[in-house]
């Protein structure tokens, strides 16, 4: 392998590395989500906190540490699997794409 190919290889590694790493970006602020006042980001850990709590109100932190009274869980649930979903769902077709293009 010669210099010139060996900086070749290193720079489409790069820029394939760059890229995921602004695909990453822009998917994790799409997982953004305001309800009742708070701002959450929708995570695995969080839906499971929805999903493990028997009370319709509880009170949890937002994304700024932030305490909020949270009237209706299962709404809130709802909201937050859903958006979880499709933003993952969206993030895997342009990644699979990244990677069909590399």
């Amino acid at each position: 392998m010669n210099t010139h190919q060996l900086t070749s290889d290193i720079k489409l590694r790069f820029d394939h590395l760059n890229t995921k790493a602004q695909l990453k970006e822009k998917y994790q602020a799409k997982l953004l989500v305001a309800y009742q006042g708070g701002l959450w980001k929708a995570t695995p850990g969080l839906i499971a906190l929805l999903n493990s709590v028997d009370s319709d109100r509880l009170i949890i932190l937002d994304s700024y540490d932030n305490p909020v009274a949270i009237m209706n869980r299962a709404e809130m649930f709802s909201k937050i699997r859903d958006t979880y979903t499709d933003v993952m769902e969206q993030w895997l077709i342009e990644l699979n794409e990244l990677e069909k293009n590399r």
